[in-house]
C-alpha cells in the first residue's frame, strides 16, 4: 500500500469509495451531482481550502482516502484543523488504511501547530465512530442534521494535540 496526495483525476475513484460505503447502510444516499460536486477537482478544492487529501493505493486501486483542510467551525481554535473524506474500501478494512491515512494527516496536523483536530461523522456508521475514539478523538457536543437527501445526523469528534508544542510552533511561525 502507498499513500500519496490526490489529484483532481481521483475524484471518480473516491466517488466509488464513497458510494460504497453509503450502500452499507438504510437510507444514506450517495448522489454525486447533488451533493459531492467537490468530487470533480478533489485535490483542487482542497487545496483552495488550505488542505489537502491522500488516497491510499493498493497494486494502482484507490482503497481510501482522507482529507485534512482548516476547520471553518466558528467556535473552533485558531489553527485548528478538520477531517474530511474518510472513506476505506470494503475489501481493504481492517488492513490499516485509515490509520496510514490518518497518521499522514496528524504529522501534517502537527506540522502546522494546530492545536485540535475536528471532524463530524454520520450517527450511522458506527465502525467509523470506534476507529476516530481508538486514535483518541472524544465525542463533543450534540449531533447536527445536515439536512442532506439521507436525512443525516452527524456527531462531532475532537482530538486535542500538544498545546505546548503548538504554542511554541505558532511562536516560532510569527518570529519568521
Amino acid at each position: 500500500m502507498t499513500i500519496r496526495p490526490a489529484t483532481d483525476a481521483d475524484g471518480d475513484a473516491v466517488a466509488g469509495l464513497i458510494a460504497e460505503a453509503f450502500a452499507e447502510y438504510e437510507g444514506c444516499i450517495f448522489d454525486r451531482a447533488a451533493e459531492f460536486p467537490e468530487l470533480d477537482a478533489l485535490a483542487s478544492h482542497f487545496s483552495a481550502r488550505g488542505g489537502i487529501i491522500w488516497v491510499a493505493e493498493d497494486d494502482h486501486a484507490v482503497i481510501g482516502s482522507m482529507a485534512l483542510a482548516p476547520t471553518a467551525d466558528a467556535d473552533a481554535p485558531a489553527g485548528g484543523l478538520e477531517i474530511f473524506k474518510v472513506y476505506v474500501g470494503r475489501a481493504a478494512r481492517r488492513r490499516g488504511v485509515a490509520r496510514a491515512l490518518f497518521e499522514q494527516a496528524l504529522g501534517l496536523a502537527r506540522a502546522r501547530g494546530a492545536p485540535e483536530i475536528r471532524l463530524w461523522t454520520d450517527t450511522r456508521f458506527t465502525n467509523a465512530h470506534r476507529f476516530y475514539e481508538t486514535c483518541g478523538f472524544v465525542l463533543a457536543g450534540e449531533p447536527r442534521e445536515v439536512h442532506d437527501l439521507s436525512a443525516t445526523w452527524e456527531y462531532s469528534y475532537r482530538l486535542a494535540l500538544d498545546p505546548v508544542a503548538a504554542s511554541a510552533r505558532a511562536a516560532t511561525l510569527s518570529e519568521s
